[in-house]
């Protein structure tokens, strides 16, 4: 078990533990997306739906919802920048654990979110902008981590980027090579791997959602200690691997 987690977030990438960490993220954020909108009755994880309704509400006036907008859409630059800086920090370092640092982080953001219930209920009106920007970082700061280790290949949030990569695929597959093949011109050929991988993230996060929305009915907030808990499960083994060696050393 410790041999898994150690590669699945470690230093050293493959395409399996790309694809296997993948899976367990892309559930986590349908997982919070679902949860988060149980709770603030907004989803967190859509920036094309945050600065359309940004938009709207500039032409109607309504520049409290602007402005409520442009926090959700900063804090969610706000965590993938700091994703970008913990990875690089941890790369610059060489840390088993570069891109365990940012899981980290995002469990203690997904308990802190948890904590936040009871004060929500009490003052709705200063705690539930602070939730919706909360769930916005850990958006992006999940989002940037996945895209940082797979170089770009693979989003966990982004399921608007996941169907029209699986549409691409789909096309391929349907298209006719009618023409002769040659080298300058080889014939269209799909990735089945790659949409299978792309089918399966997006059950995923279907699925995340589903258990995500039916949890938070249950327990409340509560739900979000189960997807930290998780998320520090993937992330802890590289971390204590560091602290290790750094104990080590001295």
């Amino acid at each position: 078990m410790n041999f898994y987690l150690r590669r699945l977030a470690a230093r050293e990438r493959s395409q399996q533990a790309d694809r296997h960490l993948a899976y367990f993220l892309t559930f986590t954020a349908g997982a919070a997306n679902a949860g988060g909108f149980m709770a603030v009755r907004q989803y967190t994880s859509h920036m094309s739906g945050i600065v359309s309704a940004m938009a709207d509400n500039f032409v109607l006036g309504n520049f409290a919802l602007v402005v409520a907008g442009l926090g959700a859409f900063l804090a969610f630059i706000g965590g993938a920048a700091c994703s970008a800086i913990l990875v690089n920090w941890g790369r610059r370092a060489r840390l088993q654990s570069e891109y365990a640092l940012p899981l980290l982080l995002e469990a203690a953001l997904l308990a802190a979110f948890a904590g936040l219930g009871n004060a929500l209920e009490v003052e709705l009106w200063l705690f539930l902008p602070a939730t919706v920007v909360l769930l916005c970082f850990i958006m992006g700061l999940q989002n940037a981590i996945i895209t940082k280790l797979s170089q770009s290949r693979i989003r966990t949030t982004h399921v608007t980027g996941l169907v029209t990569d699986m549409g691409i695929e789909i096309g391929k597959m349907l298209y006719w090579n009618i023409a002769p093949s040659d080298a300058a011109r080889p014939p269209v050929r799909a990735d089945g791997e790659k949409l299978g991988l792309l089918a399966c993230l997006v059950g995923l996060f279907f699925s995340g959602g589903v258990i995500g929305a039916l949890a938070f009915g249950i327990m409340g907030y509560t739900a979000a200690l189960y997807l930290a808990a998780l998320v520090f499960l993937l992330a802890i083994v590289p971390v204590f691997d560091d602290l290790r060696a750094f104990l080590r050393r001295r």
